[in-house]
């Protein structure tokens, strides 16, 4: 029992930023272990090892099966985990967050629990979307039609980019291989889209659930966040995967996307946005990051100690 919810010994300093890790490692149909610091996936072919702090998010998909020791290196690390379903076009669960402050999800409440702050943080989202409109004087209504319209524009465009036919978006839940090329690769995008923004909102300590465009999902935020990245990040990918022709075009959506969101160094920029929108500078954080910084509420929005009995002792 004494080891129960015990963190591991790294500390936030002395691992691999949220920025600068891999966006995301896709495994299927093999046994992922731990050897040291790194995991290792084991298959007919071989063992494969990779260093678990470089990782961003870990799409486990079909046929993977992973040990306790995995899991604890990953937790530890500060990588996500997430269960995928076939063609790792669907999330079924997410495992542990990096951090270790609650600032940025305290930010995040205060902002979603005021009406009026949440339209404010809503429009500051579609202001990254339309850098050259003002979303001031917009109201929900007008923003949603504003974004469907921008959604549609850029799957033309980058249909006569590529050559690549496109006549509507459609997604079939119940047969993934039953859409076109297009339309799979774009769901294979998102699906990764959404992965990608889960790991960067549970890695900061946000609440996947506390959304400002979304609402009524665990994962609006996630979904908040990856849709500001759909025009140039995610939809691009799905076309050039699909521009190669229909065989195997999840797989190569899921290596377009990678090597986009490398590229553009979207994970920092994930991180940035985040803490932007949310109008998040830090203060709250403890100075020394090797150590959980754990207060009590008391009056007058006072902080003190936590781990100790204050009695009858009066805070101000």
């Amino acid at each position: 029992m004494a080891t129960v919810s015990r963190r591991g010994a790294s500390s936030p300093r002395e691992l691999t930023r949220v920025g600068d890790r891999l966006s995301f490692v896709y495994l299927e149909r093999c046994t992922v272990h731990r050897d040291n610091n790194a995991i290792t996936a084991e298959d007919a072919d071989g063992v494969t090892h990779i260093p678990s702090a470089t990782i961003g998010t870990l799409l486990l998909g079909p046929g993977t099966r992973v040990t306790h020791q995995a899991m604890s290196v990953l937790g530890e690390s500060g990588a996500g985990v997430v269960w995928v379903g076939e063609h790792g076009v669907r999330f079924y669960a997410g495992g542990r967050a990096l951090t270790r402050s609650s600032g940025l999800v305290e930010a995040q409440a205060t902002a979603w629990a005021n009406r009026r702050s949440r339209l404010d943080v809503a429009r500051a989202m579609y202001r990254l979307r339309f850098p050259d409109e003002d979303p001031s004087e917009r109201t929900r209504q007008q923003l949603l039609s504003m974004e469907g319209d921008r959604v549609k524009r850029c799957y033309r465009r980058e249909s006569a980019r590529t050559g690549v036919p496109w006549h509507r978006r459609e997604f079939n839940r119940d047969d993934f291989s039953a859409d076109d090329a297009p339309n799979q690769a774009v769901t294979a995008a998102a699906q990764c889209m959404y992965g990608i923004a889960h790991a960067v909102v549970a890695a900061l300590g946000c609440s996947p659930g506390l959304g400002f465009v979304h609402s009524g999902h665990e994962r609006s935020f996630v979904l908040d966040i990856a849709d500001l990245y759909k025009t140039d990040v995610a939809i691009p990918a799905a076309f050039d995967a699909a521009a190669e022709g229909e065989e195997d075009v999840a797989s190569r959506t899921r290596r377009a996307l990678r090597d986009r969101v490398n590229s553009g160094g979207l994970l920092d920029r994930c991180v940035r946005d985040i803490k932007d929108l949310l109008g998040y500078d830090g203060t709250r954080d403890t100075a020394d990051e090797s150590r959980d910084r754990v207060t009590l509420q008391s009056d007058h929005d006072t902080h003190v100690d936590g781990g100790r009995n204050h009695g009858d002792e009066v805070v101000w």
